[in-house]
């Protein structure tokens, strides 16, 4: 990638150029996912963020957005316990 990127340098091709500094920006984030230990399934990321847009389409026209933070991380938190439910306290 490096040797690739100071090609760049010498040539006129602004698309590449602005796709290198992308990669730059988020090379830490693409070299821990290519280690073998922290591979994460797609179809899990995929399932999360399409949660997270049905919970934003829920939230049209809240004013506050620390409330919809709160209402994503209440939508992954594991159901309470069946006696929870009838004990008020």
């Amino acid at each position: 990638f490096e040797r690739w990127q100071d090609a760049l340098k010498w040539q006129r091709l602004e698309p590449y150029r602005k796709f290198a500094r992308m990669i730059e920006r988020h090379w830490d984030g693409i070299a821990s996912y290519c280690h073998p230990n922290n591979k994460v399934s797609l179809g899990l990321v995929e399932g999360l963020n399409n949660k997270i847009r049905v919970l934003q389409r829920r939230a049209y026209g809240y004013r506050d957005e620390e409330y919809l933070k709160l209402k994503i991380i209440a939508a992954f938190l594991p159901p309470l316990p069946k006696y929870a439910e009838n004990d008020p306290h």
